[in-house]
């Protein structure tokens, strides 16, 4: 059913989809289809899993030792990514696409920017962010890295991913920075955490 979706993504916004499309596609009935999954939603975030553990995976994981005048090699290999998938993002992240796969792609970029400005020893392929206290910075970081993604695929994907990491990457080092140790911010009841792997099986 996964690869059914992505047949039909290919085709038509994921809002004009429906079960009924999905299961026709796929050749089964309904039933099958609840067995496994809850809506087109929550097959769209499962039939994604592995290109999103690729994006993730290219997240940068900044700390102060990485700031320097050479964009992190995660960036380019980030915005490659994004332009090698490009119509399938553009898709899900654009004005017809998912919220909540939207807020679920967030999440998972909150788990690698708060595993990577804390410098803790975790994985950055966490799925559930329960795991991770709240981080504002990590939160920012998130937002602008994924804004970013949103702003590119929007307007055509302009630029090379090489002169993307170029501009973004000052950015990404400032916030790393200006939120390293001795600069974080607590609220009330932030207790330091690991982070689990809970990867949708």
């Amino acid at each position: 059913m996964e690869a059914a979706l992505l047949d039909l993504v290919s085709e038509r916004d994921l809002g004009q989809i429906s079960i009924s499309d999905v299961t026709t596609r796929a050749g089964v009935n309904r039933s099958t289809f609840y067995e496994h999954y809850s809506d087109i939603h929550d097959l769209a975030e499962s039939a994604c899993t592995a290109m999103f553990d690729e994006l993730v995976a290219a997240t940068p994981v900044f700390s102060l030792q990485s700031a320097s005048d050479q964009p992190p090699h995660q960036l380019p290999e980030l915005f490659a990514h994004i332009a090698t998938h490009a119509p399938l993002y553009r898709m899900l992240l654009g004005p017809d696409g998912s919220a909540r796969v939207i807020n679920h792609l967030l999440q998972r970029i909150v788990v690698a920017a708060h595993v990577g400005l804390v410098a803790m020893e975790a994985s950055t392929h966490a799925d559930d962010p329960s795991e991770v206290p709240h981080d504002p910075e990590a939160a920012f970081t998130a937002g602008a890295i994924l804004g970013t993604i949103i702003d590119w695929l929007h307007r055509g994907c302009p630029g090379t991913p090489n002169q993307m990491a170029t501009v973004v990457a000052p950015l990404l080092v400032s916030t790393a920075s200006i939120a390293g140790p001795g600069n974080r911010v607590r609220t009330k009841g932030q207790k330091s955490a690991g982070v689990r792997s809970s990867r949708r099986q």
